[in-house]
């Protein structure tokens, strides 16, 4: 076998942006670490064009190599014809946002493709390369160090499979959702993952990942100003947000706020020289910040929360078996159609913001959904299909 060679300069780059741009498509992949920092180490970067003729090309891009400028490989990304083919992009994205602070376009993703094409829910990569070409993916690099160099021959040989079995997933995903006229319901899904938005860091939000039950809003601003301090400090450090404080540490700060650093030191976790030190200042200065605010400036808790109403268990349990009934149905992804808040949120009295309610989701299970809450749905066994009738 001929030895990989990564490309490591400006020249080897530019003139592989130019055999790039003549493909039809061209499927991408990346290797990071992100075990110690707050954004992801981008490590490497596998291409492969897709036009199907013998000149296609399969190569890796090494962003360590001193002096690489990788710009004009991003402005390939976003600025030409060819689509861009990922599996699971979030993570990439994420990576060429933070760099440029734009997003590859046109943009197709294969595991949203497979789940509208009934693959089903979050279909890792391996397992959807088997059930499309036959071919089995080479697990043992999967938790390599990529940022170590030399990278070895075999894990060229591992990062490549990646975008050359792509290839084939992309164009029999592309053919099916052609001949099911599902391509739209494609595009609604990847609307989020191609918004900038979505990759903005926005720490006055932070708050909302800690999945609090509570509803007591002074709690809730101190814990939003706690996980905003943290969230800017680990952004501006480049450090995880678990190493700048635990969310533990954060909730019980709100829960119970200490009044001085002397009360600081006492809380379980915190060390007198980290409640002395700036860290001790800046948490007290977030929470002296929540305590100012007038009730009006307050969070809401989120409206699952806020809610009065019980979900109702046996509604809940049927919406359960009618989803995965119409999903299967469908020949759709059970999470693509509704997740288990959208359930229990319907199934407690809400149906704001829910996207079953709305476009071809309505279609296959709201409609359904609504009858059964109405009590105009009943559901029979006929051996083992469920038999749906309308009342």
């Amino acid at each position: 076998m001929a030895e990989i060679k990564p490309i490591s300069s400006n020249h080897a780059l530019l003139a592989l942006i130019r055999q790039l741009e003549e493909a039809e498509f061209v499927t991408v992949d990346t290797e990071f670490v992100r075990t110690s920092t707050y954004f992801s180490k981008l490590c490497l970067i596998q291409v492969a064009s897709g036009n199907g003729s013998c000149d296609e090309v399969a190569v890796a891009i090494d962003p360590l190599a001193p002096g690489l400028n990788l710009r004009p490989f991003y402005d390939f990304l976003s600025d030409s014809k060819p689509v861009k083919v990922f599996h699971a992009a979030r993570q990439d994205f994420e990576i060429f946002y933070h760099a440029v602070g734009k997003l590859p376009k046109p943009f197709f993703d294969t595991q949203v493709a497979a789940m509208v094409c009934g693959f089903g829910d979050s279909v890792g990569y391996d397992k959807l390369v088997k059930q499309i070409t036959g071919a089995n993916i080479d697990k043992t690099m999967r938790f390599t160090d990529w940022s170590r160099r030399p990278v070895t021959q075999t894990q060229l040989s591992y990062a490549l499979s990646d975008v050359t079995h792509l290839r084939e997933v992309y164009v029999h995903l592309r053919e099916r959702l052609s001949s099911s006229g599902r391509s739209d319901w494609l595009a609604e899904e990847l609307s989020v993952l191609t918004s900038t938005s979505t990759y903005k860091v926005k720490p006055e939000e932070c708050w909302r990942r800690f999945k609090s039950k509570s509803r007591n809003r002074r709690y809730l601003g101190r814990l939003r100003a706690l996980a905003a301090w943290r969230e800017e400090d680990a952004v501006k450090r480049d450090q995880p947000r678990g190493r700048i404080a635990r969310d533990e540490v954060l909730s019980e700060l709100a829960a119970h706020p200490p009044e001085s650093l002397k009360q600081l030191m006492k809380v379980r976790g915190i060390s007198e020289g980290l409640a002395k030190s700036r860290w001790g200042h800046k948490v007290m200065e977030a929470l002296a910040r929540a305590e100012a605010l007038a009730e009006d400036d307050l969070p809401h808790p989120p409206e699952d929360i806020r809610s009065s109403k019980r979900e109702n268990s046996t509604l809940l349990d049927l919406l359960r078996v009618l989803l995965k009934y119409k999903s299967r149905d469908a020949k759709v992804a059970v999470k693509l159609v509704a997740s288990a808040a959208d359930l229990e949120a319907f199934a407690s009295g809400q149906t704001r913001n829910l996207h079953f309610l709305e476009g071809w989701r309505h279609e296959i299970f709201g409609e359904d959904a609504l009858a059964l809450r109405d009590g105009k749905l009943r559901f029979s066994l006929d051996g083992e299909s469920l038999l749906l009738e309308r009342l």
